[in-house]
């Protein structure tokens, strides 16, 4: 999983014409380590898409503006749009999350 950093480079994955997956997570946060335990094997089931992820806490607006209000949640980007929006409260657990994934993805 890729980490991004600058909103430029946030900008930049998004416009991607293969749908991208980003986590958005803060390192305050109990249930993004409690993902962070489970994800590796999301991410083995579902490694032909780019994975990145997002620290909302550094990057000031980027919550507010895809409209995360709780982390972590899982959104799903194409050609600059947001597809798909997985809510925090529906992350914390493996089956909940690739669920999720293959309801949007296939």
């Amino acid at each position: 999983m890729e980490y991004i950093g600058t909103m430029e480079k946030f900008n930049e994955v998004i416009q991607s014409e293969a749908p991208v997956i980003i986590k958005f997570f803060a390192d305050w946060c109990p249930d993004c380590k409690v993902m962070d335990m489970f994800i590796g094997e999301v991410l083995e089931e579902f490694q032909q898409y780019n994975w990145y992820e997002v620290n909302t806490d550094e990057l000031k607006g980027i919550a507010e503006e895809y409209e995360v209000m709780g982390i972590p949640s899982i959104l799903i980007f194409q050609n600059g749009e947001k597809l798909a929006h997985q809510h925090s409260a529906y992350t914390k657990t493996p089956e909940s999350v690739k669920e999720f994934l293959h309801q949007q993805l296939g």
